[in-house]
């Protein structure tokens, strides 16, 4: 595979939260296919140590590589109490002197609501070494944001000299904020697609196996709920549904742990025998089977919570169409309704009802191809290209001013 390359090497700074499923591969990928220099700063070991995770109410660490291939290190975080759900939960007093160290050209922040993040961004104004963001916010279900925070947010993203956005709705959010279009670079959301090749050894046996042992026959039409189990995902919305259209020869599976799932399970003795199952929480090595099993996806979540729904990426590379929200940040770059999945409005129960009906009953073959031409432009190579770009843009803009 041909290399992404710069006019010159470019040491780049990643200052993230903590190592992602979804982040390190693809900072595996850019180490071995472009000439970017690049070291990631963690703020937290979330992910490689067993931590609780407060949505799936569950503790653990996940069991795919995510620190190998690439440059990084952990800035000691001295929080009381570390983690992404407050301000204060990212502090690293060492960062400043870790980036002054290894004196990057440019730095990429992802997010910006952590005193450590604020920090490396002030510190970047200071030392005139441009900034690059990444994030995903959308205003999908409100018309706009608060005046206060529209004009927080319209001096935060001026500090930046590039920002990429990873699809539509993320678009129109920087837009909407005053966000020069010379500025937005697309690199695309993506996950690692090796981890989801429906070709991979082993992985249509594992899935009919975790059929067989949930007593689903082969032609049963599975429809897959996989995430936390949390009220803005709409998990019970969904199961509610099912049950009022439900065909015959069909099934729910939900896999995943979290507030919700008493309620489902109270709500499941209401349904035939067999019509629903619940696996738990599964770690992201286990995840391409339960995918591989199942007919559609369901991502059924409101308001402005699911910026993305990866998860939709990760079937689709397995040949699964998705049933999702209008609401979901990926919808209107990754299914089109009636062509690689189904869309419904999110504040409607019975346009729900309606289209997972359409979609239980569906030819899914014509679906499928168009699945997998569609997720065929989200990999990591875009993701890069698009940040490559950002990065010219940002180092040059940079160099000329005075």
């Amino acid at each position: 595979m041909t290399a992404l390359a710069t006019t010159r090497t470019v040491r780049l700074a990643i200052v993230l939260s903590h190592p992602t499923q979804y982040y390190s591969p693809w900072f595996r990928w850019m180490q071995a296919h472009t000439d970017l220099k690049i070291r990631v700063f963690y703020l937290w070991q979330f992910g490689v140590q067993p931590t609780r995770d407060r949505q799936f109410q569950a503790t653990f660490k996940w069991d795919v590589d995510l620190l190998s291939g690439y440059e990084h290190e952990f800035v000691p975080n001295t929080s009381a109490d570390p983690g992404t759900h407050r301000f204060t939960g990212l502090r690293n007093p060492e960062l400043p002197a870790r980036l002054r160290a290894w004196k990057p050209d440019v730095i990429l922040l992802f997010g910006y609501k952590s005193i450590s993040q604020m920090r490396s961004l002030l510190w970047a104004r200071l030392h005139r070494v441009p900034l690059i963001f990444r994030g995903d916010s959308h205003l999908l279900g409100r018309e706009k944001l608060p005046a206060r925070s529209r004009l927080v947010l319209r001096f935060l993203y001026a500090q930046f000299a590039a920002i990429t956005y990873v699809g539509a709705a993320n678009l129109d959010y920087f837009h909407a904020l005053g966000v020069s279009a010379e500025k937005l670079f697309f690199a695309p959301h993506t996950v690692n697609d090796a981890l989801f090749d429906p070709t991979k050894p082993g992985l249509r046996e594992a899935a009919t196996a975790l059929r067989s042992q949930l007593g689903l026959g082969g032609d049963t039409r599975v429809l897959l709920y996989a995430g936390k189990l949390v009220p803005a995902k709409q998990p019970r919305e969904l199961l509610a549904a099912f049950l009022a259209v439900r065909p015959s020869n069909s099934a729910l599976v939900f896999v995943g742990d979290g507030e919700e799932k008493p309620a489902l399970v109270e709500l499941a003795r209401t349904a035939p025998p067999g019509a629903v199952h619940f696996l738990p929480f599964a770690n992201q090595s286990e995840m391409p089977s339960r995918y591989a099993m199942a007919d559609i996806l369901a991502l059924p979540s409101r308001g402005y919570y699911e910026t993305w729904g990866l998860a939709v990426n990760e079937a689709m590379h397995l040949g699964v169409p998705a049933i999702v929200s209008d609401r979901v940040g990926c919808q209107r770059d990754l299914v089109t309704d009636g062509e690689t999945g189904w869309v419904f409005r999110a504040e409607e129960p019975v346009h729900l009802h309606d289209r997972l009906a359409d979609a239980l009953r569906a030819d899914l073959d014509a679906f499928r191809s168009q699945v997998a031409t569609r997720i065929a432009g989200y990999t990591y190579r875009q993701a890069s290209e698009g940040l490559i770009r950002a990065v010219g843009f940002a180092t040059h803009q940079n160099s000329t001013t005075p």
